[in-house]
């Protein structure tokens, strides 16, 4: 078993300032536990699937896009390669990220057809959104649990799952979200929701899991939905068709990969 998938992807509301972690004689972990359990949930030595993606505007225009998903954990790193088939106007581009846990930044890159050229992510660029959805670039990478001083706020369930309320602030003063709060299941160990505030300490988007399963062995998120507060737009993302330690080989995981497609 491999260490789990970056909560990157929880996200979300409400905060209890007032009240220190010590008073929940419930909770038996401290903050710091609680998020790398949730990072060191198991997961399969690689994944793939199918992603379906629908964006949604405040007036509730949808559009839908599928990709093909590919993921590799080996030892300290982790491979993502994601291939857009669908509609025509996204067909062909392609996203790869490595993550490592020795090392706080990922190495991102996007390819565009209509540019025929792969374009590396700068940390610059960690902000900007993924493709006209409510995931910025950092949110499609990896948050390892030393980046934030973690505390505990309280507990409460969602959808009948008992949470551990964790306050995430960043240790890098300028790091795009002030804060973060998660709901994390301590049954689980998934971030069944989590808050996300800018800058400015207003709450700019909330990440939802509507869907989590049993598969093979390992509980993955398979139904999620950003919303951002701040444009009334949201994000849903579900994943179907997941085949999981298939032995996917590293030669997917290259930039000539991205630029000719999974053949």
């Amino acid at each position: 078993m491999k260490r789990t998938t970056k909560n990157k992807v929880s996200i979300f509301l409400m905060v209890l300032f007032s009240i220190p972690a010590g008073l929940f004689a419930q909770t038996n972990y401290s903050a710091q536990q609680v998020i790398e359990n949730v990072y060191n949930r198991p997961t399969p030595e690689d994944q793939q699937g199918e992603l379906i993606m629908t964006l949604e505007n405040s007036r509730g225009d949808q559009r839908v896009r599928t990709i093909e998903q590919h993921i590799k954990e080996e030892g300290n790193e982790t491979k993502k390669i994601m291939f857009f088939t669908t509609p025509a106007d996204v067909r062909g581009t392609s996203f790869m990220t490595f993550s490592n846990e020795d090392n706080e930044d990922d190495n991102q890159w996007i390819y565009l057809p209509a540019l025929k050229k792969v374009k590396r992510i700068s940390s610059g660029s960690s902000s900007d959104y993924f493709m006209g959805s409510d995931f910025t670039y950092d949110d499609m990478g990896e948050r390892l649990p030393s980046e934030d001083t973690h505390t505990i706020i309280g507990e409460e369930n969602i959808n009948g799952v008992h949470c551990i309320k964790v306050e995430s602030t960043p240790i890098d003063a300028d790091y795009m979200y002030s804060k973060t709060i998660t709901w994390i299941s301590d049954e689980y160990w998934i971030g069944m929701k989590k808050e996300f505030y800018d800058e400015d300490a207003d709450l700019l988007k909330t990440l939802t899991v509507s869907k989590f399963e049993l598969i093979d062995g390992y509980y993955l998120i398979t139904g999620s939905e950003m919303y951002n507060i701040q444009k009334e737009h949201k994000t849903l993302i579900n994943l179907e068709n997941s085949v999981l330690d298939s032995g996917i080989q590293d030669s997917i995981f290259t930039t000539r990969t991205m630029e000719r497609g999974i053949r």
